[in-house]
């Protein structure tokens, strides 16, 4: 049996109990159906995460790859050189957007990719090998920072369902029943009440007729 909440057996206090679960099942209601567009949400966005991370891996793969063949061709200190010489990145925002009531980043960010010219590196001193790393790791910047994104998205909306589950299941499985079981035990005090009331009235009417006949006697 479910715990009972401690009020009064009074008519008011189930009158303003009823009141209280009505609330409660409209709440229920409307936090699982949050609930369910959350996961929704959530695994849609998974989807994109999933394909991210595997483009990703993809383009590091290959832009390490192309990085060692010009290590090979160049050698490393010369690649060294290049990579103080060049300019640095455009600056990234972070804003924030909503997502079903969650409060989620929005990274805003021009591309990374540029010319050989834009990238600060001396061009005589440098082949055509560095121009294609920079290239790379370029789409590999772009790729990452929309992942980033993505992924946090991700966890504050696992972290969002797991407070909305918590507390669907504390209204359906807790507190309504908890109000419901005081409404019934309520119910039952009230009617235990009339029937003592009836019967005291019915020992009473008794002992006054009683009484009138004895006088008549």
């Amino acid at each position: 049996m479910a715990e009972l909440l401690n009020v009064k057996p009074t008519r008011m206090e189930l009158l303003n109990l009823k009141r209280r679960i009505t609330l409660a099942k409209k709440g229920h209601k409307l936090l699982k159906d949050k609930q369910d567009a959350l996961v929704m949400e959530f695994f849609t966005i998974y989807d994109e995460a999933l394909q991210l991370r595997g483009e990703l891996n993809k383009k590091m793969e290959a832009a390490f790859d192309v990085l060692l063949k010009a290590q090979l061709k160049t050698g490393t200190l010369p690649l060294r050189e290049a990579s103080i010489g060049v300019n640095p990145n455009n600056e990234v925002e972070i804003k924030q957007r909503n997502v079903m009531g969650v409060p989620v980043p929005l990274i805003e960010a021009e591309s990374f990719k540029r010319s050989a010219g834009e990238r600060g590196y001396a061009l005589v001193s440098t082949g055509p090998e560095v121009d294609l790393v920079a290239e790379k790791f370029e789409e590999v910047l772009d790729l990452a920072v929309r992942l980033a994104e993505v992924e946090e998205t991700l966890k504050r909306l696992a972290k969002e369902i797991e407070v909305t589950k918590r507390r669907v299941n504390a209204l359906e499985y807790i507190i309504i029943p908890r109000m419901e079981a005081t409404v019934k035990f309520i119910k039952q005090r009230l009617d235990e009440m009339e029937r003592e009331n009836f019967f005291r009235l019915k020992r009473v009417k008794a002992l006054i007729e009683a009484r009138a006949q004895a006088e008549e006697a």
